[in-house]
């Protein structure tokens, strides 16, 4: 029988197999002996051993289409990172923090701004403007008052969607309001994914019906750059890279070197402050880094 693994938690895997339910599973000792572990968001086989219980053995893990390390999910489409505009106000830094993890894994990324009752429309439409300029579809909406949810309803249908955002910007609002329509064993699958007892620390899968999915992931607080070096980091901000080449000096890191064409475009407003400042942030972040490993 074929499924995806929802959620896992101490060596257990709940498998969504469609029409019939949710199995909680082991993993056979072959994943341990070639060395693979099954990540929330794998297509899998299982073989059933109580139809009862809903208990069964993962058998294989099909081919993946891509494995994220930061969250650690597989198969995604996209990424939606939630901030709310007021309530508390949004974190810019960590907001872009993010946008750098989903750019270094290659997953495309949207921005949503919930809680749009709470301030006037344009201190919005100037938030959204900062992001839509460097590239990125944002969304504006309210979770309270169900407004702004149509479009991103559409961005979510029939995709894998990693959604990620701080606590207290009403993630959960949005996630609950997409489920309404769904017809799923609700009892069944918050019993066999002991849901509340572990929403902070994993992953966790979320059917929408038919293809769409969202993995609603753990609080995210700080820049993961294990594998990441501070001459790259330029490459994660989509807007510097019309200016690629186009500074006096190759290589051009875009903090101190004169004849910067992104320090240019700065001063020109054609690159938005913020964002250029987080990324000096970040790039003097990654220069400590670098010297306490050496």
């Amino acid at each position: 029988m074929k499924g995806r693994i929802m959620k896992g938690i101490a060596g257990f895997y709940y498998v969504d197999t469609g029409e019939s339910g949710v199995y909680e599973c082991k993993a056979k000792g072959i994943f341990r002996k070639d060395k693979r572990k099954p990540l929330v968001g794998d297509r899998v086989e299982i073989e059933v051993l109580s139809e009862e219980d809903k208990e069964g053995n993962l058998t294989q893990l099909l081919e993946r289409t891509n494995e994220l390390i930061r969250p650690a999910v597989s198969n995604v489409d996209q990424a939606l990172v939630i901030f709310a505009l007021e309530d508390p106000k949004p974190n810019i830094a960590l907001l872009d923090r993010f946008l750098v993890m989903m750019e270094q894994q290659q997953v495309p990324v949207a921005v949503c701004f919930n809680k749009g009752d709470l301030v006037p429309r344009e201190e919005a439409q100037e938030l959204q403007n900062i992001y839509r300029d460097c590239g990125y579809r944002v969304f504006l909406c309210s979770a309270a008052h169900k407004e702004g949810l149509e479009e991103l309803r559409a961005y979510l249908d029939g995709k894998t969607t990693v959604v990620a955002g701080p606590s207290g910007v009403g993630k959960s609002s949005l996630t609950n309001l997409f489920q309404d329509g769904v017809q799923m064993e609700t009892g069944e699958i918050s019993r066999k994914l002991k849901r509340g007892r572990h929403t902070t620390r994993h992953s966790q899968l979320i059917s929408l019906g038919g293809e769409t999915w969202l993995c609603d992931t753990p609080g995210f607080t700080s820049l993961y750059t294990e594998s990441m070096e501070k001459e790259e980091l330029r490459r994660y901000f989509p807007e510097f890279q019309p200016m690629e080449g186009q500074c006096r000096f190759q290589g051009c890191v875009h903090v101190k070197e004169p004849g910067c064409a992104v320090k240019e475009a700065l001063e020109q407003g054609r690159i938005h402050r913020s964002r250029y400042e987080n990324y000096v942030m970040f790039y003097e972040e990654l220069k400590e880094q670098e010297k306490r490993r050496y």
